[in-house]
Formats: structure tokens, sequence, C-alpha cells
């Protein structure tokens, strides 16, 4: 059994609800932030607090609770959910998936923020499957530029109208470009390497947390180049690969009907995923 928060409320998920007059419902007005814990802590808190609170200042939505008071609730509902998981019959406690969620709110006249919603989930974790840590992944090239890309809004119908696309090229993601300037996958970053150069977007992006603890375990081995990066650079890449919270360091072998490098994973998206377990373990 997960638990949850909600406006001053823990209880198993399954029990926690909104109304159907918030803003999020009626408008899709709304945000959230997901991040892992990794040995029962949450991973890179700060980073993640810092940018739930930068996307709901860019959105107009006033925090409930301080960074403190919800790092308290999040500790709490690792100890309950590990605690009912317990009695199923684990002994280990386990990690958990945390999903904030802040919405518009209820709103009389449909378009005016008064008092946001606060969802805190604890979930399931679903790791990427092995096989595609040593194969790689493919995707596919969508012309496509998230608005607001710098915050993690609820607004994700692009990749769900595109899932029949992706599904149909035996494709696990879509790649947003935009006159040729590559950006971002759909719920993830991207990076390329060329040599010892580890070239990543710094322009019309969420700017992930996994991103961004990949660039600092990087610059020890490899020179980091945050800049735009070009379409017609795909064509030279010795290796490709994506970061988020749940893909961790995940290879990217193919991009439409381009192959990248040799079409293997490559040795130096092996180091740097090896390096991030590394520090995950002793997290």
């Amino acid at each position: 059994m997960y638990y949850g928060y909600l406006n001053g409320t823990i209880a198993p998920t399954d029990q926690l609800a909104i109304g159907i007059t918030d803003l999020s419902l009626l408008r899709g007005y709304g945000l959230f932030d997901y991040f892992l814990t990794y040995n029962g802590r949450p991973f890179q808190w700060d980073w993640y607090w810092e940018r739930f609170q930068n996307s709901a200042t860019r959105m107009h939505l006033p925090l409930p609770l301080s960074k403190d008071e919800t790092y308290a609730i999040v500790m709490k509902l690792i100890e309950r959910s590990n605690q009912a998981i317990s009695k199923s019959g684990l002994e280990t406690p386990i990690d958990v998936g945390f999903r904030f969620v802040l919405t518009g709110g209820y709103s009389a006249d449909s378009i005016s923020v008064v008092k946001p919603n606060l969802l805190i989930l604890t979930e399931m974790i679903h790791p990427v499957p092995t096989g595609q840590y040593e194969h790689g992944v493919k995707v596919i090239l969508d012309e496509y530029v998230r608005e607001m890309a710098e915050v993690k809004s609820t607004d994700y119908k692009r990749v769900i109208l595109m899932a029949e696309a992706i599904r149909a090229a035996r494709a696990s993601d879509l790649l947003y470009q935009k006159g040729g300037e590559i950006s971002e996958l759909s719920r993830s970053n991207f990076f390329i390497i060329k040599g010892n150069r580890l070239i990543t977007p710094d322009r019309h992006i969420l700017r992930g947390i996994t991103r961004k603890t990949v660039i600092h375990l990087a610059q020890s081995d490899f020179q980091v180049e945050e800049r735009p990066v070009l379409l017609s650079e795909l064509y030279d890449a010795e290796e490709a690969f994506t970061t988020s919270s749940t893909k961790k360091v995940l290879p990217i072998t193919q991009i439409g009907d381009l192959t990248i490098g040799d079409g293997h994973v490559g040795p130096k998206s092996k180091f740097l995923l090896e390096r991030f377990n590394e520090l995950v373990k002793s997290w």
C-alpha cells in the first residue's frame, strides 16, 4: 500500500481525491515534479525542491508549504508506505517514487487562481528493462517545442497524441527538434558524445536533475558543452543517451532511420551509467 498527502491529510493514495471543479481538470492548469528515494532518502532533494518552486513561481501558483514542512511530510510518507509494505511480508524497506502535483485549485470564475491543491504521492518505481541498457533504444524525431519548457507542467498531450506513431516505429520516445535544433525528449534530456566532448542542449528544455547530476559526475573526464545542438551533429556523434529519474543514463542507438555510431551501446555511456549507479548506491 502506498500513502499520499493532500492539503493536510495523509492516507492511502486511493483514498485521496480532488474535486471536479479544480482548474487542473477544467483548464489543464497544474504542474508536477517527480523524484526517487535511494536507501530511504530523497535523491537530490535540494535541487528538486528548487525546480518545483521555480515551476510554481512561473505559473503563479503559491506553494502552501515551506521546503522544511514538505520534507517532513516526505519522510513521514516514506515511513508510512514502508510500514504498510512490511506488513505484507517484505522485511527489507523499499525505495519509492514521489510525485508532487500542484493544481490550479478551485476557482469561482473557472480561471482565477485562489488556493492551489497540493498532492504528494508515493508510487512504485518502474525501472527500465535491463535489455535497454544493454542494447540501447530507438527514438523518433518530432518537430515540436514545449511551451514553457522550463516548467514541469502537467501538459503532456503531445506525447500522448504521438503514442501510436511511437509504437508504429517500434520506438521508445520522441526527440523534439524545431528548425533543425534539438531540445529534449518528451520526458527526459538528451546528450551526444564526440570524442572527449559531452554535449547537451541548453535551450527550450526542462533542466533535469539527473541531467545536472550527470554533468557534475562527468566534469573530471569530459569537456562538457551546454549549448544549442543541431540535427546535423547527430551524423558524426559517437554515442547518444537520455537522462531522467527512472532512465538514469539510457543509451540511444537509433534516431529515426539514423544509426548512432556503430549501432551499439558505447563505452562512455556505460561509464557514465556506472558512475551514476555508484553515486546512488552510497546516497
